[in-house]
């Protein structure tokens, strides 16, 4: 049975990588070192449907249930990251905004999807 690593290392490791500017300024203008960033791992029993729910509500408002559940050999794991990224000229007619639009904290939610079986 394979190992992995604890939510608490992954989350720890890229915040590592965000914050840690000692030589280099990586990407820290882009996105500040805040504790914004959600890592959502699910694992799915083979067979069953994979069900995954909107982080933005319909209120358009961000309300990320990220989880961690240990992936299982064999079974479907589905790893999801979702960041609200902070808009700061949005008042000039181009606003991609879909948190919050229209409200001074404009965001756009940056996200990616991996899914995968591990053996």
């Amino acid at each position: 049975m394979p190992s992995f690593a604890s939510a608490a290392f992954v989350r720890n490791a890229i915040r590592r990588f965000r914050c840690d500017r000692r030589g280099s300024t990586r990407v820290g203008a882009l996105f500040p070192c805040v504790d914004d960033l959600c890592i959502d791992v699910r694992t799915f029993a083979p067979g069953t449907a994979i069900v995954l729910n909107d982080p933005i509500d319909a209120s358009g408002a961000y309300a990320p249930d990220c989880q961690w559940q240990q992936p299982q050999a064999g079974w479907t794991t589905v790893v999801r990251a979702f960041y609200p990224w902070p808009l700061y000229v949005t008042g000039l007619g181009y606003n991609i905004s879909n948190i919050n639009r229209g409200h001074i904290d404009n965001k756009r939610l940056l996200a990616v999807t991996s899914a995968f079986i591990p053996q």
